[in-house]
């Protein structure tokens, strides 16, 4: 066999430029592989980088005048929406000031181009700085395998071999299957689709309408009508001088109810609640692409194999409990621990699945399997019909009762509440819903 790299990651999202970030201030030999252009080429729009990991790997990340991070998040907002009306949840702290932040907003184009560069710069640190490599614009087409192991991989007639392999290959996990850790057929149950776009403003416009400072930013979850009465939600954050929008809709529900993406997306824009936002912006991008709902039954057979680790979205590490959605963390922290294990298994010359199952002891430790495990509840909840229908019709319909001020008598917000429930549903669906919603929460 030709010489091996200790590594050969495939995927230059954040999950794979994570794990590259260990390896490489671990002076490991590894080769990543990138089929776009460059790290986040591919990528539209972005979100919210949550936790503290990044500071980990690029420690005082903020100083850097040309950070890939566009604001830290110090304002929540969760919102219930009908036909015509809206209810908020929300929240603003001076805490979520602090340093590390506790979450960014990134333009994934902007923000895996930087990271990269900062991985480069770990190499060009490195002990073996001419023997660990970035290449884009490779098609990884082949994992190879002998005796039942992964050995390497195949890009067109190109064969890499190492003594393992990290797949940080997205949503889109075809390696993944090829090897037999994922059916190649997933239910729709399992699997939702974003649709998202970027809308440009003046930075002062931006700022001013959504009540941001210097680097401060938003996050605004929205819950009912956004979704256009399919199963799903919808998001907006605010980035330097531009929002991204969108929706996540449930691929079977979406189909069922003989829907498109964009129509649903464009009735979302057009909500009073919303237009007034975008009022005057923009739009740069759209971008429509899968996403993996949360749902444990969704995740891989396993997460290793011998020779071999998936991270990131390719093994479906993501969750939305309602309180937000994690995708990226979760990349962040499976690429961290993956490498750890790859490391630990080179100082043992051990690359077999007993060995590799240390990554997954320890994403079962962490934050991101943990959270996944005790918020199943929560997911089954979000994406029951009453969360995109009856909830938020019921929520705005006491709203407007509340705070409507007219020539007659007030009822007690009490009858209000009351009032509202019988119109929308029933007393005792909504306390079997509730009982279910505050034990998964």
């Amino acid at each position: 066999m030709e010489d091996k790299f200790d590594c050969i990651i495939v995927g230059g999202g954040i999950a794979g430029l994570s794990a590259a970030m260990v390896l490489a201030r671990a002076n490991m030999r590894f080769l990543l592989i990138e089929r776009g252009e460059f790290c986040g080429s591919k990528n539209v729009s972005g979100g919210v980088l949550w936790g503290t990991d990044l500071a980990r790997l690029v420690p005082e990340y903020w100083e850097d005048e040309d950070a890939g991070f566009e604001r830290f998040i110090n304002h929540r907002r969760l919102t219930f929406m009908d036909e015509q009306s809206s209810f908020s949840v929300d929240f603003k702290s001076a805490h979520y000031e602090e340093q590390p932040y506790s979450g960014v907003t990134v333009l994934r184009a902007k923000f895996d181009n930087w990271f990269s560069e900062k991985v480069q710069e770990a190499i060009d640190a490195s002990d073996v700085a001419d023997e660990s490599f970035l290449v884009p614009n490779v098609l990884v087409e082949e994992i190879l395998k002998e005796d039942g192991k992964v050995v390497g991989i195949r890009a067109g007639e190109e064969t890499f071999y190492a003594d393992c392999v990290i797949l940080a290959e997205g949503i889109n996990n075809l390696l993944t299957r090829q090897i037999g850790l994922q059916p190649a057929y997933i239910p729709a149950d399992y699997v939702a689709v974003g649709a998202k776009e970027v809308i440009r403003f003046d930075r002062k416009v931006l700022e001013d309408r959504f009540q941001l400072s210097e680097r401060s930013g938003m996050s605004n979850e929205f819950v009912g009508y956004a979704s256009g009465g399919v199963e799903g939600g919808g998001f907006l954050y605010t980035n330097l001088d531009s929002v991204s929008i969108g929706i996540i809709l449930g691929m079977k529900d979406l189909r069922g109810k003989k829907r498109t993406p964009y129509d649903v997306l464009n009735e979302f824009k057009a909500h009073p609640a919303v237009t007034d936002m975008l009022r005057g912006g923009e739009v740069l991008e759209y971008a429509a692409h899968a996403v993996s709902m949360g749902d444990l039954r969704g995740l891989p057979s396993e997460i290793y194999a011998d020779g071999v680790m998936l991270v990131g979205e390719a093994a479906n590490l993501l969750l939305n409990s309602g309180k937000a959605i994690q995708g990226m963390d979760y990349a962040m922290r499976s690429g961290i621990l993956a490498a750890g294990t790859t490391i630990e298994a080179k100082a043992e010359g051990d690359f077999s699945a007993a060995m590799l199952k240390t990554y997954r002891t320890l994403l079962e430790e962490s934050f991101v399997l943990q959270d996944m495990r005790t918020f199943q509840g929560a997911v089954q909840v979000l994406h029951s019909p009453q969360m995109f229908g009856t909830v938020p019709n019921l929520i705005c319909d006491f709203g407007r009762q509340f705070f409507t001020v007219d020539s007659e008598p007030t009822k007690k917000a009490s009858q209000m509440m009351k009032d509202s429930v019988k119109r929308h549903s029933s007393l005792w669906e909504m306390i079997k819903l509730g009982t279910k919603a505050a034990r998964s929460l």
